[in-house]
């Protein structure tokens, strides 16, 4: 295999006579912004759990930052950080400490730990706010302070499940260009799921998963050139028959109790 951030082979995962995931393949190259789409039910939740090494696959090889998923799941875990709907800051204790508490599970020295919240918290425009409760923070300030946190450690991966549900336009509009500056400046992948197609134009490429099937992996632009719309929800719903934005409730479901089965891991 090569260098590639996240590397799938002929990936099966069954649930009795159920096959949740039917035999894909793709790969996401370093510092690539790749969009995961799929209605519910597609796949597109388990096949995520299993990249983060919360479900074992039935057959197939996933390598994830160089680690073999099954034989090295601890490195993988290491090496990727989850930022997901949920809300998962302590809200009684300031930014600065729960950026602390992050780095201390990671096993972070302290001058490191000290060194890189500063960095993470000017990233996302946070730094004069870090001594802050953070139960006095808007909506949009506490995402990006999780995107700060799952920062902490240096991943490779950054998962993003519906980074900006449930927030007003500008605010996900800033909270896209922080993601865009961090794909620059720490070259970081990110591995995104969203139902805001205007959100998906951002990506470099996207994939979208329908029983348990990919079913196109491509750019925004040449999946719109080739069915011939320059709307991508329009290309999700030619191709899936169905309407993304439908499957906004239903997709809050799936992966919600995800990064807390990670942490505790």
């Amino acid at each position: 295999m090569n260098n590639a951030a996240i590397e799938v082979k002929n990936l099966i995962k069954n649930f009795g006579a159920v096959k949740a995931v039917d035999d894909i393949s793709f790969e996401i190259k370093d510092a690539e912004i790749f969009g995961f789409l799929g209605p519910n039910g597609a796949g597109k939740t388990t096949t995520i759990n299993i990249l983060c090494t919360l479900l074992k696959p039935t057959s197939g090889e996933v390598v994830v930052n160089g680690f073999n998923v099954e034989k090295f799941p601890g490195r993988v875990r290491g090496s990727i950080g989850i930022i997901f709907q949920d809300p998962s800051l302590d809200e009684r204790l300031t930014a600065y400490e729960n950026l602390n508490f992050h780095g201390m599970i990671y096993h972070m020295p302290g001058k490191v730990r000290h060194q890189r919240i500063a960095e993470v918290m000017e990233l996302v425009g946070l730094y004069a706010k870090k001594d802050n409760i953070v139960k006095t923070f808007s909506g949009g300030m506490k995402r990006r302070l999780e995107i700060a946190r799952g920062l902490m450690h240096r991943p490779k991966i950054l998962f993003l499940d519906e980074p900006t549900i449930g927030l007003d336009p500008q605010t996900r509009e800033h909270i896209w260009d922080y993601v865009l500056k961090l794909c620059r400046e720490e070259k970081t992948t990110i591995f995104l799921t969203t139902h805001y197609m205007d959100e998906a134009k951002i990506c470099d490429r996207v994939g979208i998963i329908d029983y348990g099937k990919i079913i196109v992996l491509d750019t925004p632009e040449r999946l719109k050139n080739s069915l011939g719309t320059d709307s991508l929800n329009e290309v999700f719903l030619r191709l899936t028959g169905r309407d993304i934005r439908n499957e906004e409730s239903s997709a809050r479901e799936g992966l919600g109790n995800l990064v807390r089965r990670f942490r505790l891991r």
